[in-house]
């Protein structure tokens, strides 16, 4: 269900759709990150998803104008995995914010596997 705000030019809809790739692109651009991550329903194991599909790793949930975020992340091994979250979640915070204007009220992030090496 799309978010509207009324300005007074306007009513502006934006579909979840985009704030999940507001928020995938965010968050890829955060140290640490290898991609992001999906569940694949035949086999129950994540796999890391291209650029193309970002948003497949993203939850939006909206509810009185209000934006929770849920990010489904693979990270680099040997990084510190909350000092990753947390820029991760400042930075889609920031990013989302500042694009759509709709207040973010939570971003979730849930680290679903460490990439060792460079594969």
């Amino acid at each position: 269900m799309p978010t509207n705000m009324i300005t007074e030019y306007g009513e502006i809809s934006i579909d979840p759709s985009v704030i999940a790739k507001i928020a995938g692109i965010s968050a890829m651009e955060s140290y640490g990150i290898v991609g992001m991550a999906s569940k694949d329903a035949t086999d129950e194991l994540f796999k890391l998803l291209k650029w193309d599909n970002l948003s497949q790793g993203i939850k939006v949930t909206m509810n009185d104008g209000k934006v929770a975020i849920d990010l489904h992340v693979i990270l680099e091994f040997g990084i510190k995995i909350s000092v990753v979250a947390e820029n991760i979640i400042d930075r889609v915070k920031f990013n989302v914010e500042n694009m759509t204007g709709v207040e973010i009220d939570n971003v979730k992030v849930h680290v679903e596997g460490i990439r060792v090496g460079s594969n």
